[in-house]
């Protein structure tokens, strides 16, 4: 049975579907071969509208609406300006300035997609002014972007936290590590770049303008402020706290900034529900499907095979570090957190592994395989954003990827990496 529902969605996916399509049609195709027919539809429904009921999934239309309004106004551009005023000068500092601003955006708005274009858009052509070959930026831009699936809010870690019945505040704190760490060694891999290629550097900011860009950039920085100190100081819910932050985006835009008007929000606000409408759809299929592969005990035959049972905790690890990356350079990020975590969590649990230490290291894989060839969603992101040729966006993406690849190294072997501040906000 298995192996039928796995070829029905491999070949819809082939055929150009999308993917809520291949994974309703598995699902129901198992429910049709366990039960003998279409007589249990009603328990499929049932499952998907149980995947799509946990409370903490309304912070994601939230955030998806707060990055939505962010986007369309001046809290990138602010916070842009913030990291230029103090990396510019420096060997490498506009690239700097661009993983690191893609970083902070992240910490605002928890998308990759948002910070794509957020801060793409801006700091390309002025990266290529500059004198970086333009699959070296386009890497730059798809790779750090990414680290917005690991800095709060993420929406990866809000879906992990929901699948897998593990505190999303602690999830959220145990992202900064990595995505700091990735940051630095980005960071150092920008400055070798540009010693290597010769890049010229900026001239210094005086201080005036600098402390200028500060002032400009404490509006935007309220967002992480509400986000972490609102969550760990005890004032917000992480739903709660995704509330605040759309208010507090509304706020900025529309009345602080006055870039938005509600023309404008109602258009947004048409785009997050059309997004929204897909996550969620992809949540209840994904939610059906891993009901009826684990009522086949697909997951318990699949991991028997291939000897799981056996190995310790970082043979646990480096198997779902492989099957979460791989699954991710095919299909939707979304997806695979749907479909294998269900698979995993008995393992998980057996070998006695933190799931807060596990949810850190899929989310990475996940944010490693969204920007990995062949089929990562953020290289069309940025292919649609950029109007770049395919081959053009991946070129530059290997010593990224090998950066990343050592940060999931560090992570297996130095879980302290996620937990420290965890350990800290909750013991």
């Amino acid at each position: 049975m298995a192996l039928t529902i796995f070829s029905v969605m491999v070949v819809l996916l082939l055929l150009g579907f999308p993917m809520m399509i291949p994974l309703i049609a598995a699902a129901g195709l198992g429910f049709w071969m366990m039960f003998g027919g279409f007589g249990q539809m009603e328990t499929m429904v049932s499952q998907m509208m149980a995947g799509i009921r946990p409370a903490s999934l309304i912070a994601v239309p939230m955030f998806i609406f707060a990055a939505d309004i962010m986007t369309r106004g001046h809290s990138a551009g602010r916070l842009i300006d913030l990291v230029m005023a103090f990396v510019r000068h420096r060997k490498g500092g506009l690239a700097i300035s661009t993983a690191t601003a893609c970083t902070m955006f992240g910490a605002v708005s928890g998308s990759t997609q948002a910070t794509v274009v957020a801060i793409g858009s801006p700091l390309r052509p002025r990266m290529l002014k500059a004198g970086y070959k333009d699959s070296f930026t386009l890497a730059l831009i798809v790779n750090a972007s990414d680290i917005a699936f690991l800095i709060p809010p993420s929406i990866g870690m809000i879906i992990y936290g929901v699948i897998s019945n593990t505190s999303i505040a602690e999830l959220f704190i145990a992202g900064i590590g990595p995505g700091l760490l990735i940051l630095f060694l980005f960071s150092i891999y920008c400055w070798i770049y540009a010693v290597r290629n010769n890049v010229p550097t900026e001239d210094p900011l005086p201080m005036r303008e600098r402390a200028i860009a500060v002032q400009k950039a404490l509006w935007p920085l309220g967002f992480p402020a509400i986000i972490i100190g609102g969550i760990y100081g005890g004032i917000f819910s992480p739903t709660e706290a995704a509330a605040a932050c759309v208010l507090y985006a509304l706020i900025l835009e529309m009345v602080v900034f006055r870039t938005m008007d509600f023309k404008g929000l109602v258009a947004t606000a048409r785009s997050t529900g059309l997004i929204t409408a897909v996550v969620f759809i992809l949540v209840g299929a994904g939610a059906a499907f891993s009901w009826i592969i684990s009522f086949a005990q697909v997951p318990q035959a699949v991991l028997g095979a291939i000897g799981i049972d056996e190995m310790g905790q970082i043979g646990v690890l480096v198997v779902i570090s492989i099957a979460f990356f791989v699954g991710c350079m095919f299909v939707d990020p979304i997806v695979v957190i749907l479909v294998l975590v269900p698979i995993f969590a008995p393992v998980v649990n057996a070998v006695g592994l933190d799931p807060v230490h596990v949810g850190a290291i899929i989310v990475l894989q996940v944010a490693i395989g969204s920007a990995t060839p062949p089929f990562g969603c953020d290289i069309f992101t940025a292919i649609a954003v950029f109007k770049r040729p395919y081959i053009e966006v991946i070129r530059g993406t290997p010593p990224f990827i090998v950066i990343l690849f050592a940060v999931s190294v560090l992570l297996i072997f130095f879980p302290q990496i996620a937990l420290f501040l965890r350990d800290l906000a909750f013991n």
